[in-house]
């Protein structure tokens, strides 16, 4: 199963990067702005292009200030894989390893998540670091 990676070192505690990688709000500061939830198990609804697209994550492991690992459980190549930032503390920041994993095949679907995920860390990090960026997707298509 291929899997996406990033690996970025943010100027940030990890006690400000872990809520906007583990919680909704957080989401809508760097990723999208059309988040709803949590619901009654901790799931996040993601929606994207007008809620054309959306993605349902259910917390998978949350360990403050460690990691992140979210479950998704739509989308017809983003169903059954895992979502997951795990921060290490650095003198200077933390050190952030993502992953999204467990896709069934490498499609060109696969590889346009892979640039798309490169840009959103970017995005990330420059919210935990003090700058505002902005979600990279507004409610209907990607923010300029």
């Amino acid at each position: 199963m291929p899997d996406i990676r990033h690996l970025i070192t943010i100027d940030a505690a990890p006690d400000v990067l872990y809520p906007l990688v583990a919680s909704p709000a957080g989401f809508t500061q760097w990723w999208a702005e059309d988040v709803t939830g949590p619901d009654s198990v901790g799931a996040v609804e993601l929606g994207f292009f007008n809620r054309a697209t959306l993605y349902r994550l259910v917390p998978a492991e949350l360990l403050p200030n460690r990691k992140a690992r979210w479950s998704c459980t739509t989308g017809s190549e983003w169903a059954g894989t895992l979502i997951e930032a795990l921060l290490e503390p650095m003198p200077t920041g933390t050190r952030l390893q993502f992953s999204h994993a467990g896709w069934r095949e490498a499609t060109d679907y696969f590889t346009a998540c892979n640039t798309t995920w490169g840009g959103l860390m970017f995005r990330l990090k420059g919210v935990a670091e003090g700058r505002n960026p902005g979600p990279l997707f507004s409610r209907g298509g990607l923010a300029t």
